[in-house]
């Protein structure tokens, strides 16, 4: 299993097998519209959601446009209270400090909370790798990990797996791992998260180290913040003597006032509840109160690239809700493997090329994975348009064109596979800058429609083949339009 899924397939080959898994539609058919639903009616309850989205969406632009001033506030917070941070440009920088400070205390084993940045850097296989073993406790993680398996939804991993194989993981793979399942064990929900309770309750108890991430980080006062629905991650960051949160550098607010904004938005567009069950804050060590020691890994990876893009930007806003997955149409049909990234559906479109480039195929081919219906915007809980920032990432793939690498302005060569298309956008470029050329074309093309085939050629029919051609009018509107409405006013 990897964090980042790089050498799958590009989307569209991934996408074409998914499809075709009748099991896979079916549970994330059930799954994302349940999901929907209820956050559709958890929303109509608060009469300000509107108001309450652009004061998200403006506490982060804030923050991002002071980033580097906020986290020198957190560091100085997070010191003061006992906490130690430590500053990670990328992956295997922030995997080496965890794996360092987990060996120094002498541990092989770390309890974790659910947490996209230790999937994202992939720290489970890194900490394998230096003889340390790491125990999901989520149990949408939990059924993850036993089945080998990779997170397909930001909130709800297992999404892709329904009760009976969830029943079939954990009868042949938890004894290899701990506690095994009870005998008998059916695929009833009260069963299985018994089970996965008695699995789990002697690895809390036994652990010493807990390994976090974090929703939110307060700069004035150096508090993290978690929050969930299970109470596992209450267990992680209270009972072991060490914590180590590794934390994207995007997940700061700067006032406690601010965080009151987010924990009425997040629950009730990822879970659909008012407030989350569990709410964890906590500010560097207490004495005889929680872990004796606290680090907190702050994680750059690509986000200080992706802040330098003045359109991309807006991607660092997301606050991981999963709103846009489940409205998404793509995502409903392909699921989240077919995006190879722990962040799949619209957000993952655009945050995993702008954190990891686009020079791989398959994350030049994500920006394409997706219709641009805009449903994704309607329901993002601080407003990232998700569809400008799909455009201009195509431009990126199929121009080419400045972008910040490293930390380096570098000029991008345009992908490959993209001719095509580039000869398309000058062609059109060419008939929009001569509105008598457009028109001729638009009277020719409804004069000759009853010849227009019903598919393309060439490599047209990967676009036709799966959806038909828009038939062209009797008449181009422009002709309509005068014909019916000059010298008639503007239209009411």
């Amino acid at each position: 299993m990897s964090g980042t899924f790089v050498g799958m397939p590009a989307f569209p080959r991934a996408a074409h097998d998914a499809v075709r898994d009748t099991t896979l539609r079916g549970n994330l058919r059930h799954a994302t519209r349940t999901i929907r639903a209820k956050r559709a009616a958890a929303v109509a309850e608060v009469s300000d959601w509107a108001e309450l989205r652009e004061a998200g969406k403006r506490i982060k632009d804030h923050t991002l446009r002071h980033l580097d001033r906020y986290l020198e506030q957190l560091e100085e917070s997070v010191t003061a209270a006992g906490g130690t941070v430590h500053w990670a440009v990328d992956a295997d920088e922030a995997n080496r400090i965890v794996a360092e400070l987990v060996k120094a205390t002498g541990e092989s084993e770390v309890v974790k909370v659910k947490s996209m940045a230790t999937q994202e850097i992939g720290l489970n296989e890194a900490l394998e790798a230096e003889g340390i073993a790491a125990y999901e406790t989520d149990l949408a993680e939990l059924i993850v990990q036993l089945g080998k398996d990779r997170p397909s939804h930001i909130l709800v991993p297992a999404i892709h797996r329904n009760r009976g194989e969830i029943r079939e993981i954990f009868a042949r793979e938890m004894g290899a791992w701990g506690r095994p399942a009870p005998e008998g064990l059916t695929d009833t929900p009260a069963e299985l998260a018994e089970a996965a309770r008695q699995h789990l309750r002697e690895k809390f108890l036994r652990a010493k180290v807990g390994v976090s991430g974090a929703n939110f980080m307060v700069a004035e006062t150096g508090t993290l913040v978690v929050v969930e629905s299970e109470g596992n991650g209450r267990m992680c960051l209270t009972l072991p003597e060490t914590l180590i949160s590794v934390v994207g550098i995007e997940k700061i607010v700067p006032t406690w006032q601010d965080l009151e904004v987010f924990l009425q938005t997040l629950p009730r567009s990822s879970t659909a509840e008012r407030m989350n069950p569990y709410t964890s804050t906590w500010t560097g060590t207490t004495d005889e109160d929680g872990p004796r020691d606290f680090h907190l890994v702050l994680l750059d990876n690509g986000r200080t690239d992706t802040l330098a893009d003045e359109v991309g930007r807006q991607a660092l806003r997301c606050i991981r809700c999963s709103a846009c997955l489940n409205v998404c149409p793509v995502y409903e049909r392909a699921g989240g493997h077919a995006y190879g990234s722990v962040y799949p559906g619209p957000i993952g479109a655009i945050l995993s090329p702008q954190l990891r480039g686009t020079g791989s195929e398959i994350d030049a081919s994500l920006p394409y994975a997706s219709s641009l219906c805009g449903a994704c915007y309607e329901v993002c809980p601080v407003a990232i348009d998700i569809p400008e920032v799909l455009v201009h990432l195509r431009e990126r793939v199929a121009q080419g064109g400045e972008a910040t690498r490293g930390g380096n302005k570098v000029v991008l060569k345009p992908a490959k596979g993209h001719a095509a298309e580039r000869a398309a956008m000058r062609a059109a470029r060419w008939a929009f800058t001569y509105p008598g050329a457009l028109r001729a074309g638009q009277r020719l093309a409804s004069r000759t429609r009853r010849l227009h085939p019903r598919t393309l050629p060439g490599p047209g029919r990967a676009w036709s083949g799966t959806r038909d051609l828009p038939p062209v009018p009797a008449e181009p509107f422009r002709d309509w339009w005068q014909r019916t409405r000059s010298g008639k006013g503007a239209a009411k």
